[in-house]
């Protein structure tokens, strides 16, 4: 038990800001088509083409901010490819999503074989991670000092990201337009909004967000590509936009939760858990976050009902 409660100090806390930004990034990514009406299914294979590119031109370049701009820029191609289906084609956002997910996951580990010749995963001091920043004052502050610095650019560029879309969607004429292409396309259209810009904008927009976690998961929480290193985040990024209600700030608290799951799996790793009970810490957080999300939605429909039964002048209390 005393080796338990160990484990809750200042540097599970700092692991927990370090893992949250990938989900993070990727799930403002899904935000954005959600707010369109597209339901993005594909973040998990952009998040992997992203964190394949930038180890790639990491280690042959030595130039990590060059490598996060391939990265992003790559899964905006796979972006593209998902909008012009979706889009344009009227294909199923969810049959393609999958198919670009397992695209991804077999381009990869075909290219890592084909660009290293090593399969499994590719470790090289070649690689250069993304730089660690301290931050003046707050690093010489005990705790505090430990959870808040030390962490790479991107890390607070995601949470700059929360409110950064947050004023775009809700303080922005671009904002309205993109919420009420996602309420109601038809409506939108009569008003002159053009609903097919705006669905492949938030799509690349996505693309390259999902593109940039890829790179911090590869370069900024590790140094290294490992086969389907995404291990289901981009899943994990759409429950928590489902969460968080596809608001920026409710994402925000559902990455949090998810990256303290994970940063609580490789904590107890330590203190002798079996590591197959440590693996599924995150995989059941999200599954406690589907029943709940599940749960709110019966009690919404529930209420609805109730109000539509409702006797003329008869006040029902809503969910």
């Amino acid at each position: 038990m005393e080796a338990l409660i160990g484990v809750l100090d200042a540097t599970l806390l700092a692991s927990t800001v370090r893992l949250v930004s990938p989900i993070l990034l990727a799930a403002l990514g899904g935000l954005l088509t959600e707010r369109a009406g597209i339901f993005n299914v594909a973040l998990e294979g952009m998040m992997l083409v992203g964190a394949f590119t930038a180890v790639v031109v990491s280690a042959g370049t030595g130039n990590p901010w060059l490598a996060v701009g391939a990265a992003a820029l790559a899964a905006l191609v796979v972006a593209l490819a998902f909008g012009i289906v979706v889009v344009v084609l009227k294909g199923d956002a969810i049959v393609a999503g999958l198919a670009l997910n397992l695209l991804a996951l077999g381009g990869t580990t075909y290219l890592m074989r084909a660009v290293f010749g090593v399969q499994g995963g590719y470790d090289d001091p070649a690689i250069v991670g993304l730089p660690r920043i301290e931050v003046p004052l707050i690093a010489d502050v005990p705790v505090i000092g430990a959870v808040l610095s030390g962490h790479s650019i991107l890390v607070w560029g995601a949470v700059l990201g929360v409110f950064a879309i947050q004023l775009l969607l809700f303080r922005h004429p671009l904002g309205l337009r993109i919420r009420a292409v996602g309420e109601d396309p038809v409506a939108a259209g009569s008003l002159g909004i053009r609903v097919r810009r705006v669905q492949l904008g938030t799509i690349l927009a996505s693309g390259a967000l999902c593109g940039v976690a890829g790179a911090q998961l590869s370069l900024g929480v590790v140094t290294q590509f490992v086969e389907g290193m995404t291990a289901g985040r981009g899943f994990i990024a759409l429950v928590a936009v489902m969460f968080g209600r596809a608001n920026p700030l409710g994402v925000l608290a559902a990455s949090a939760f998810f990256g303290f799951a994970y940063a609580l799996g490789l904590r107890l790793q330590g203190v002798g858990i079996p590591p197959q009970f440590v693996g599924m810490l995150p995989y059941l957080a999200t599954i406690f976050v589907l029943v709940a999300v599940q749960a709110r939605i019966r009690a919404r429909r529930r209420a609805r009902s109730a109000l539509d039964e409702a006797p003329p002048g008869v006040e029902v209390a809503p969910a």
